[in-house]
């Protein structure tokens, strides 16, 4: 095993840029992209998750560390359409205008095809696909009329790979993957970037708790590194797709992982 490299220290990419990210709280690539994007001097932030006390928590922990910049947080479950427009309209008014939506919020979960219900499927389905296509609906509408910004996906190497148990999950983040290119074309016409990240798996807490070690250990050791990435690692490569550095990526789905079955 290849072990992580140091910490990768800031270059100021989005210097000046006001940023809205959803499933931010907690542990995770959501609240590892929220300090990264401070980090990398965001004027504003609004972060965003549908657990009030974990969302409130990891605000006033970001707004301690990055006392200069404006941090803001909301409650935010991505299957109302409501409260999505709520959020949206909350970020716009506090931040003076959103530069780049990071749409993280997803749900996972295991089971075969032949015992799931249509719960289960249409649950997994509506937060990590259809949660994303109102997010990114409820943002150009704000985009749209300025002719800038970016928005970055959150899409699963799962989107591409086989695995069993994750018909759901890889169906949605596949339709992830295919949202992300079919609307890029029509927002690059307004001047929007619109990509996504794919990545394997990521070692964090939730996921810890929510899959066997054995398991977890038996998926890193497929990969080149030989082990799963950091969340920060995936961070940064969300980062650069909502920089300035991306100027010329559209519809694009970025690999973070070897990509071996």
């Amino acid at each position: 095993m290849v072990p992580p490299p140091p910490y990768v220290p800031a270059h100021g990419l989005l210097a000046g840029k006001s940023v809205l990210i959803t499933a931010a709280a907690g542990a995770g690539i959501g609240f590892a992209t929220a300090k990264r994007c401070l980090e990398e001097g965001a004027r504003g932030l609004m972060l965003s998750d549908m657990h009030p006390r974990r969302t409130e928590e990891a605000a006033q922990a970001l707004a301690r560390a990055f006392p200069q910049a404006q941090v803001y947080a909301q409650v935010c479950n991505v299957t109302q359409e409501t409260e999505v427009q709520a959020l949206v309209d909350a970020a716009e008014a506090q931040l003076g205008g959103v530069d780049v939506l990071i749409n993280n919020a997803g749900l996972g979960g295991s089971r075969r095809v032949v015992d799931m219900s249509d719960e289960e499927w249409l649950k997994v389905i509506d937060v990590t696909l259809t949660g994303t296509f109102r997010m990114t609906r409820a943002m150009l509408k704000k985009m749209q009329p300025r002719g800038r910004g970016a928005i970055v996906n959150n899409a699963s190497v799962l989107g591409w790979r086989a695995q069993k148990e994750q018909a759901h999950y890889a169906a949605a983040k596949a339709g992830v993957m295919a949202l992300t290119r079919c609307s890029a074309l029509e927002a690059a016409e307004y001047g929007i970037r619109i990509n996504a990240v794919s990545p394997s798996i990521v070692f964090h807490e939730h996921l810890r708790k929510s899959a066997p070690e054995s398991l977890l250990q038996e998926l890193a050791s497929r990969e080149a590194f030989g082990r799963g990435a950091e969340a920060w690692e995936i961070a940064n490569v969300i980062v650069f797709l909502a920089s300035d550095y991306a100027s010329y990526l559209v519809g694009e789905v970025i690999s973070a992982s070897s990509q071996r079955a």
